[in-house]
């Protein structure tokens, strides 16, 4: 009966503790592209992603720059801004989770996915 009863409470212990574990490593809350794009970036590409020709920023709508721009390229300019443009860097201010939600947001704007 005594063993039964210390079998029982070292079960319950190893139950707890997985329970506490699959919480503690329960995945994080995955960033939002799109409310980061509105803080960051759209004040220069425009809320549609058109961006403005006054400030020679892309159009992030076009199916041609889309094609033409890997997601390598949006990462890296992300990360170190762009030299002799007003392209700010951001890699000390977003995480890597926040910079691939904001590249995948930018390619949610792909016009030619639209119709």
């Amino acid at each position: 009966m005594i063993r039964a009863i210390k079998l029982i409470s070292k079960l319950a212990l190893v139950a707890a503790g997985l329970l506490v574990g699959a919480w503690a490593f329960q995945a994080a809350p995955q960033p939002d592209g799109t409310a980061i794009y509105k803080q960051k970036c759209s004040m220069c590409h425009g809320v549609d992603g058109k961006g403005f020709a006054s400030l020679k920023t892309p159009d992030f709508t076009d199916p041609k720059w889309q094609e033409a721009t890997t997601d390598k390229v949006i990462t890296t300019t992300i990360k170190l801004g762009r030299k002799g443009a007003a392209m700010p860097a951001f890699g000390e201010k977003l995480k890597e989770e926040e910079i691939s939600a904001l590249v995948a947001h930018i390619r949610s704007l792909n016009s030619s996915k639209k119709k």
